[in-house]
Parts: structure tokens; sequence; C-alpha cells
């Protein structure tokens, strides 16, 4: 059985209820494709794009700070509790085969530059139009279009 593409999708941890909804339309289009949603595991960004993944039965990965399994938001289907606090980061923007960034803080930004550094195709909402490399769209739906074409290629070509 062939693996299944893996988006990060990386944002605020207290989103506004504009931007959660976004990363929840975010999550139920990665889940329609049969692609599976990477994330930090914990609330706002992370956990409305859980939630849509849950929606369409589909499946989402967290990536823990801690090592309290108990923390992760409740629609995280796979949780790992990394006990690495920031450094997570990078496992969550290395096991995306492309990344999805909604506006956020410091901790969105060292995932964006993480990824960048990667090889990463990062695609953003609405946000990070000042970085080099990152592609800024509009909707949620440009997103995981642009986000799964890159990681098809990615898969396809063998890149990991």
């Amino acid at each position: 059985m062939p693996r299944k593409i893996q988006i990060a999708v990386i944002g605020d941890s207290q989103p506004s209820a504009e931007v959660a909804g976004w990363a929840e339309e975010v999550g139920r289009l990665i889940a329609r494709h049969d692609a599976v949603v990477v994330c930090g595991g914990l609330g706002g960004v992370m956990a409305a794009a859980a939630r849509g993944a849950a929606q369409n039965k589909g499946t989402s990965i967290g990536i823990l700070p801690t090592y309290e399994a108990t923390s992760a938001a409740p629609d995280i289907s796979i949780v790992i509790p990394s006990g690495l606090g920031h450094a997570r980061n990078m496992l969550v923007v290395a096991s995306g085969d492309a990344v999805i960034a909604l506006p956020g803080a410091t901790g969105t930004l060292s995932e964006i530059a993480l990824a960048l550094t990667l090889g990463k195709t990062v695609t953003a909402i609405r946000a990070w139009s000042h970085i080099q490399g990152v592609s800024v769209v509009q909707t949620p739906q440009e997103a995981v279009q642009q986000a799964l074409h890159a990681a098809h290629k990615k898969v396809s070509d063998g890149r990991n």
C-alpha cells in the first residue's frame, strides 16, 4: 500500500475565529483528498485542522512538545508525545510533504524557516508575504490544492 501524502499545518495557538475557520476547512480538504494532517497537536490552528480532518473521517498526527499525551487536542488521531518543547517544530515540518501556514506568531515563523531550510513547499493563507520562498494564497482551497500538487510531485519523484 502506498504511503499517504502528509501535509503539515502550522499557525497560531490562539487564532481569530476567521483563521480557525480557515484551518478547519484546510483539515477537511486534506482529509477529502485522503491525505494526512500533521501538526503540533495542541489548540488553536492545530485543533481546528484536526477537527476538520475528523469531520471527513481523516487522519491527523499531533507531535506534542511535552510527554503528556493527554494534552493533545481532542480530534488528534495519532498522538506523538515528543518531550522536545519548541524543537518539535522541526519534526512537524519535516513530517510534511508540504506545509500550509496560517497567520501566527514566532512559533509559526520558526516552523516556516525550518520548512524552507528543508526545501519544503510552504503555502500561506493571507500571511507571511514578506518571506522569500513562501507562496501566499487567499483561500484554504487554494492552499490545499497547491500543497497537494507539491506533495504529489515530491512523492512521485521519490524525494522524502
